[in-house]
């Protein structure tokens, strides 16, 4: 599988024309060949691409490897490197982004393919994890987080909510739920925990682990979990519209 919109960043004109002849006999569509990072990010604000080829060597003030930590920043597209140069230094700088390729001069037009398709193939498996380990929880309102279509938690007035109905919990109990959903999907540690919840002394982990129970007795079905050894997680689950 390969992209179908593609952006070539690179200096030299033939290097230029070699890469965009590969990628037609693709079928791939080149959205814009730039020679330097000024107008390749003019280019990424006002249009699309679903990969960027990128020579480490360009014009201009920045270089291949800052103008791609700065494009990382804003915007979530694979960038393939591309130079004749593989120094240690240079590779360690390139690294240092997670590339998902690095196509080393003189390349042929396999050596593309292949890096492309893999490039894409893991970009879209990371996307596909990262959808998965994000909290699903929508805020629908700045201070109510949704954990599942059972419940919601406001943090505004510390109450957690079945439904429309509000769920009778102490103080701690509150404090449990409440600290747990704003990390959701994430385990917190016992130690973070304990200082929220008793901010005022210092108290062993039985004495969470009996609150954790006592909110699990309340609610048989919400989603608290136990990791051994290094704390609890409210797992969410996906709210349909």
């Amino acid at each position: 599988m390969l992209p179908s919109k593609v952006m070539i960043v690179e200096d030299e004109l033939l290097s230029q024309r070699h890469i965009q002849n590969i990628l037609k006999s693709f079928g791939v569509e080149v959205v814009g060949c730039y020679d330097n990072a000024a107008d390749a990010r003019a280019a990424i604000t006002k249009g699309s691409c679903e990969m960027i080829l990128m020579d480490i060597n360009i014009k201009g003030p920045e270089d291949g490897i800052q103008f791609s930590r700065s494009i990382l920043q804003q915007y979530d597209i694979p960038i393939v490197f591309i130079s004749a140069y593989s120094d240690g230094e240079t590779l360690e700088e390139v690294m240092e982004l997670s590339p998902y390729g690095f196509i080393t001069k003189p390349f042929s037009a396999k050596d593309v393919e292949v890096a492309m398709g893999i490039a894409y193939k893991r970009f879209h498996v990371d996307k596909d994890k990262k959808k998965k380990t994000e909290t699903p929880a929508k805020v629908i309102q700045e201070s109510k987080i949704i954990i599942s279509p059972e419940f919601n938690f406001d943090t505004e007035t510390h109450t957690l909510y079945r439904k429309d109905t509000p769920v009778r919990l102490n103080k701690k109990q509150a404090k449990l739920i409440e600290t747990l959903a704003i990390h959701c999907n994430q385990i917190v540690g016992y130690d973070s925990i304990i200082d929220e919840v008793w901010p005022d002394g210092v108290l062993a982990e039985s004495s969470l682990r009996t609150l954790v129970y006592s909110v699990r007795q309340i609610l048989p079905d919400f989603p608290i979990e136990s990791h051994s050894k290094m704390g609890y997680a409210l797992r969410t689950t996906s709210v349909t519209d």
